[in-house]
C-alpha cells in the first residue's frame, strides 16, 4: 500500500498536540475510555475533550461509539504501514514521559471510585477530595 505524503502530514499533525498525546498514552493503557474519563485524567474540559477526540477520530487514530448519550473511544487497529511503527514508538516515549503516571494514576483512582457517578456534558469533571469529602457533578 502506498502511502501518500499527504497522509503522513496529516499524522504528524494530529500528534503535534500535548493533551492529544495524553489521550493516547491513556487508549495504549485501557482498551476503552469514555469522555468523562479523559476530563478526569487530564483535568480538562468537556469541551476541549471533544475537540481533541474529534481530531484523534479524523486523523484515523482512534475510533468511537456511542452508547445511549455516552462516546467511547479505543485505538484504532494497527495496521497501516505508517501507522504501526510510529504508534510503536510513540507508546515507547510517551511511557518515559514525567506525566505518563500522573495522567494514569488519576484516570485508575477515577475508575475504581467515582466512574459509577454520572458527570453533566457541559460541567467540567473534579476527581474526589480527601479533605473536603466533596464529591464531582452529576451527568
Amino acid at each position: 500500500m502506498e502511502v501518500a505524503v499527504k497522509d503522513v502530514a496529516k499524522f504528524f499533525k494530529v500528534l503535534a498536540d500535548e493533551a492529544r498525546l495524553k489521550m493516547l498514552w491513556l487508549l495504549f493503557n485501557h482498551k476503552e475510555l469514555c469522555v468523562c474519563d479523559f476530563l478526569v485524567a487530564l483535568d480538562i474540559s468537556q469541551s476541549k475533550a471533544s475537540r481533541h477526540l474529534r481530531t484523534l477520530l479524523h486523523g484515523g487514530l482512534v475510533t468511537d461509539r456511542k452508547a445511549g448519550l455516552w462516546s467511547y473511544y479505543s485505538l484504532c487497529p494497527l495496521d497501516d504501514e505508517l501507522l504501526r511503527p510510529h504508534m510503536k514508538a510513540l507508546r515507547t516515549s510517551l511511557a518515559k514521559s514525567p506525566y505518563a503516571d500522573v495522567v494514569l494514576k488519576r484516570l485508575h483512582d477515577w475508575l475504581q471510585s467515582n466512574r459509577t457517578v454520572p458527570v453533566l456534558p457541559w460541567a467540567k469533571a473534579k476527581p474526589k477530595t480527601k479533605q473536603s469529602g466533596a464529591t464531582r457533578s452529576s451527568r
